[in-house]
């Protein structure tokens, strides 16, 4: 069936929803149950994953285009300043620009600067949390932690003791030491040999920590420690907060360029198989509710303005990338190191969602239906 009068059939009739909606109905609950933030974060998927014919991944010249007018754009414009509260971030070349996307069915668009490597920072809570829901599931983390916004700032203790270290999201500095710290593993080695390979896959390549930056967030990371011990005390960390918090450090050091970044949100966007090596590196029924957490507080204190703005689930880090995710179409990423005063990259959201207009990817952009009127209803 095709066209704007079988929309709707076919919407309803997909399995992701369908399953949702049975046990929802099952359940007898309201939209604020589990079963309906399945229905939620479903339906977030699918109505990003090219279910209005206005644009195709499949259409070249436009993508190729979006990227390169983007860049011209951008590039000449100046605005933010480093990282210094980490002093190795503060040395990075703040000139480094480049822009990557990654289409679903992997074929690969770059701009400007896509080989200069950066520390993947925060990034790098989205795809701990891919592992963790993985390893035990999705209501794990939202009985552990959370998936809410707390409305304070990302590394907030205040935060913490309004909840007792729930209400927390594994994107804030709390929730993501609890995020590491569920890791499985032997041992110290043992987790961290798990974290740096799962990053590989999602990126298609073996990746690396710059031990500058690593050495450097480890001898001032004094307030993740007391992150940490407080989430310990409140049972949210199980056991041993330093060793998370050591392997939280290292994560954030490991190092990505663009198209590493790019690469690793394509993987979510084509539902956790990696569309450059053909990889299943995450479950697919799991993507949803990582991105469901990605765009509710992926920018840190911006995440409503992105929302807003573009639409996209995205994740930045203070190294100064930035992914976002069009389910079933495309992943993009973009590293510039200035920051705004948010601690997100200047030109990378600039870049992206110039994209974003340009192709028209923003799910909440809605042509109004003005088909024939099918038979049911009242």
């Amino acid at each position: 069936m095709v066209g704007g009068s079988t929309r709707d059939y076919w919407f309803c009739s997909h399995p992701s929803v369908s399953s949702a909606v049975a046990e929802f109905i099952a359940s007898g609950a309201n939209m604020v149950t589990k079963a309906g933030l399945k229905i939620g974060a479903a339906i977030l998927v699918l109505s990003m994953a090219g279910i209005s014919p206005a644009w195709s991944i499949s259409d070249d010249a436009k993508i190729k285009a979006a990227l390169e007018n983007a860049y011209s754009k951008v590039v000449k414009m100046n605005g933010g300043k480093n990282a210094d509260y980490i002093p190795a971030l503060a040395k990075v070349d703040p000139k480094i620009f480049g822009i990557a996307l990654v289409t679903a069915d992997g074929r690969v668009y770059t701009t400007g600067d896509v080989k200069s490597e950066v520390s993947i920072q925060s990034i790098s809570k989205v795809f701990t949390l891919a592992m963790v829901m993985d390893q035990q599931g999705p209501a794990a983390v939202e009985k552990t932690i959370g998936v809410d916004a707390t409305g304070q700032a990302f590394n907030s203790i205040v935060a913490i003791e309004q909840y007792k270290g729930a209400e927390m999201n594994p994107l804030v500095n709390p929730g993501a030491i609890a995020t590491t710290s569920m890791v499985k593993g032997d041992g110290r080695r043992g987790i961290w040999k798990n974290i740096l390979e799962a990053y590989g896959e999602f990126a298609g390549r073996p990746l690396s920590v710059n031990a500058e930056v690593f050495k450097s967030e480890s001898e001032t990371n004094q307030r993740n420690q007391a992150i940490a011990a407080l989430m310990y005390a409140y049972g949210r960390i199980k056991d041993n907060p330093a060793r998370a918090t050591d392997i939280y450090t290292e994560q954030c050091a490991v190092s990505v360029n663009a198209k590493d970044l790019a690469i690793m949100a394509a993987t979510l966007a084509n539902g956790g198989k990696n569309p450059v090596t053909g990889k299943t590196v995450m479950k697919a029924a799991n993507v949803p509710e990582v991105l469901a957490v990605m765009a509710t507080a992926g920018l840190y204190d911006d995440s409503g303005k992105w929302l807003a703005k573009t639409g996209l689930p995205a994740k930045s880090g203070v190294g100064g990338g930035i992914i976002a995710v069009v389910p079933g179409k495309y992943g993009i990423a973009s590293i510039s190191p200035p920051l705004d005063s948010a601690g997100n990259s200047y030109k990378a959201q600039l870049a992206i969602a110039e994209v974003d207009k340009s192709l028209g990817s923003n799910p909440y952009n809605v042509t109004p239906y003005n088909g024939a009127k099918m038979a049911g209803g009242e």
